[in-house]
C-alpha cells in the first residue's frame, strides 16, 4: 500500500519539522510538499529534508490563497507519479494519529477498504497557555473541549471542522481548507480503525500574528476569493489592523486557572501524549537537530501568569463590544 500526504506550508519554522517527522514515523510514504514564498527558515527545513528523499519538494511564490488549486495538484500527483492508494493532504500544525496509539497511521489505512473512496477524521486543538514564541511542545496539552458557544465569546466561530481523507485518484479536487473532496464517501472507516487529527493552531503570540497578516494579505490580493466575513482569519486579521489581536491572542488561550476549572466541567481534558511521543521520536528522527529544535523546552518562551490574565481581561472585554458571531443554523 502506498500512503502519500501533501502539505503546502509558508512560515511554520516553529513545528513543520514535527509534522514532517511523525508522518514519515507513522508509515507515510512521501510527503509532497509546496512551499509557498516562506522567509522565516521553513523552506530550508524542508530542503534538508528533500535531500533524504522522503520529501518531494515544490516552489509556489504567489501569495494569493490558492491553497485549493495547489493541493488538488499534488493530491492528483499523488496518484499519477507516485501511485498512492491513500492521500492525506495535511497542514503544518496537523498531527494525524490512530485513536488507538498502539496502531501507526499505516496500520489503520491498511485495515481500512478503499472502497470507502473518502472519510472524515476529527480535529481536535490543543490548547494550553499562551507563549510570546515556541512550538508549544510540553505546553499545549488540553484538548478543548469548549462549545461553539464558548468560543464565540472568544471571537471564535466554532470547533475545526473534520478533514477528508481519500483514496488516490487522478482528477480529485481538494477544497479550500483540505475539509471536502470530490470524491463519494461510502462511509467510514471501522471504529478499532479510526483516525483523529490533533491541531495546534495558536502556538504562540509570534506565529498567530504572523499567520494572520500571511492570509489576510493573500486574500487582498486575490479579490476572486469571497471569504465569509465570519472567517475566522478575516475576523483576525481586521482585529489586527486595529491593534486588538495579540489582546485577543491572550483572550482566547485559557489561564493555568481555567484549566483546572475546564477539567472538572469536561471543557478541557488533559493529554500529552503527542508531547511524549515527539519527545521520544527525536531520539530517532530522520533529521535529529531538526526535530530537538522542535521540542526542546528552551525554545518556548511562555507569558508570564500575571500578564497573561491582565491581557486576557483586556481582550474579553474589546471582544464583548464586537458584533456577535451569528449563530450556526
Amino acid at each position: 500500500m502506498r500512503i502519500i500526504g501533501t502539505m503546502m506550508v509558508r512560515d511554520e519554522i516553529d513545528i513543520v519539522a514535527a509534522m514532517v517527522e511523525h508522518h514519515l514515523a507513522q508509515g507515510v510514504d512521501l510527503l509532497i510538499v509546496t512551499d509557498n514564498a516562506s522567509i522565516d527558515g521553513t523552506t530550508e527545513v524542508l530542503e534538508e529534508y528533500a535531500r533524504t528523499g522522503r520529501v518531494e519538494l515544490h516552489h509556489d511564490p504567489l501569495h494569493l490563497k490558492q491553497q485549493s488549486r495547489v493541493v488538488t495538484a499534488m493530491a492528483r500527483r499523488a496518484r499519477t507519479e507516485h501511485r498512492a492508494d491513500w492521500v492525506l493532504n495535511l497542514d503544518a500544525d496537523e498531527f494525524l494519529v490512530p485513536m488507538d496509539r498502539s496502531l501507526t497511521v499505516r496500520a489503520a489505512l491498511e485495515r481500512t477498504p478503499l472502497s470507502l473512496n473518502a472519510f472524515t477524521a476529527p480535529v481536535t486543538n490543543l490548547v494550553g497557555p499562551p507563549a510570546w514564541s515556541g512550538s508549544g511542545i510540553g505546553r499545549l496539552e488540553w484538548r478543548d473541549l469548549r462549545t461553539d458557544a464558548q468560543l464565540q465569546e472568544i471571537g471564535i466561530f466554532a470547533q475545526p471542522t473534520p478533514n477528508a481523507i481519500h483514496r488516490g485518484e487522478s482528477d480529485v479536487v481538494v477544497a479550500q481548507g483540505n475539509h471536502f473532496v470530490s470524491l463519494r464517501s461510502n462511509g467510514q472507516p471501522p471504529a478499532d480503525v479510526a483516525l483523529e487529527v490533533l491541531h495546534l493552531p495558536w502556538r504562540s503570540w509570534a506565529q498567530l500574528e504572523r499567520k494572520v497578516v500571511n492570509a489576510g494579505r493573500s486574500y487582498e490580493n486575490n479579490p476572486e476569493l469571497r471569504p465569509s466575513p465570519n472567517h475566522h482569519g478575516m475576523r483576525d486579521y481586521r482585529r489586527y489592523r486595529e491593534g486588538r489581536l495579540q489582546a485577543a491572542y491572550l483572550a482566547r488561550t485559557p489561564t493555568r486557572a481555567d484549566l483546572v476549572e475546564g477539567a472538572s466541567s469536561g471543557h478541557y481534558r488533559h493529554d500529552d501524549w503527542l508531547t511524549g511521543h515527539l519527545r521520544a521520536l527525536a531520539e530517532h528522527a530522520l533529521v535529529p537537530h531538526l526535530l530537538h529544535a522542535v521540542v526542546d523546552p528552551e525554545n518556548d518562551h511562555p507569558v508570564p501568569d500575571g500578564e497573561h490574565v491582565e491581557g486576557a481581561a483586556v481582550g474579553r472585554a474589546q471582544l464583548a463590544a464586537e458584533e456577535p458571531v451569528p449563530a450556526r443554523a
